[in-house]
């Protein structure tokens, strides 16, 4: 990644971090970068009209240039809109935490995040990538979208890493995982990522890509209800895919 990008991202999210003006001193040290690639971000911002100084020496502080330009761009995401009143009325079905990732080759990020109104919950940023690809839900059904040449190859060479006591780390019992998943439909990561956490996926295809909507929640919430949470994020993933042709 260009070194000037990365730093002007980090800048950004330096701010929504601190949740405060900062002093050119304040972010190279924040951020462990030269002042003066700190000076060159934060003043061609300030030139287009993205930050302004407080006052002389107060710091600097983003406007809501950013903000607008961040709404126009979200209100035009089509597949976002299409999927955001679907997802919502999935979460207040389960009543848990539904989330909508993209895959690309096997890097899957999150594009939607939508929380339940229980305050006991699980949760995710936009933007994230997805923790792994053999131990959630969501990875194991972006593996189940391979060819099977392609998903011999990933297991061939892979590290499966393990996270708690439940991962699949034997490359057999990830690949039978992954064909009973794929005849019912449905994927699960049953406390393989996250001791107590449990998550239900499955996919669809939206202008070719493989996309995946995952619910997830707390194991003791979540195992009474597996059949029930694998149906409906499957109904939702038809709805979807079908919309997407």
């Amino acid at each position: 990644m260009s070194k000037i990008v990365d730093r002007t991202m980090a800048v950004f999210e330096l701010f929504a971090q601190e949740r405060r003006p900062l002093s050119l001193t304040d972010m190279t040290r924040l951020l462990d970068i030269p002042l003066s690639s700190c000076h060159d971000v934060i003043h061609a911002l300030e030139a287009r009209g993205y930050v302004y100084e407080i006052a002389p020496r107060a710091g600097y502080y983003p406007t809501r240039r950013l903000l607008n330009i961040c709404n126009v761009i979200s209100d035009h995401d089509s597949l976002v809109q299409r999927a955001t009143p679907l997802l919502e009325a999935l979460r207040d079905e389960l009543q848990e935490s539904i989330t909508l990732a993209k895959a690309t080759d096997l890097h899957v990020v999150y594009l939607q995040v939508l929380e339940p109104a229980n305050p006991i919950r699980f949760t995710v940023q936009v933007g994230t990538e997805v923790r792994s690809i053999h131990a959630t839900s969501a990875g194991k059904a972006v593996l189940g979208n391979l060819a099977p040449e392609t998903l011999r190859g990933f297991l061939q060479s892979a590290e499966l890493k393990r996270f708690t006591s439940a991962t699949l780390t034997a490359k057999s019992k990830l690949m039978a995982d992954i064909e009973r998943s794929r005849e019912r439909g449905w994927y699960l990561n049953n406390e393989e990522s996250l001791d107590g956490v449990v998550t239900v996926s499955a996919s669809f295809m939206w202008n070719g890509a493989c996309h995946v909507v995952t619910a997830a929640g707390l194991a003791g919430r979540m195992h009474g209800k597996l059949d029930q949470i694998g149906r409906a994020v499957v109904r939702v993933c038809q709805a979807l895919g079908e919309a997407g042709r």
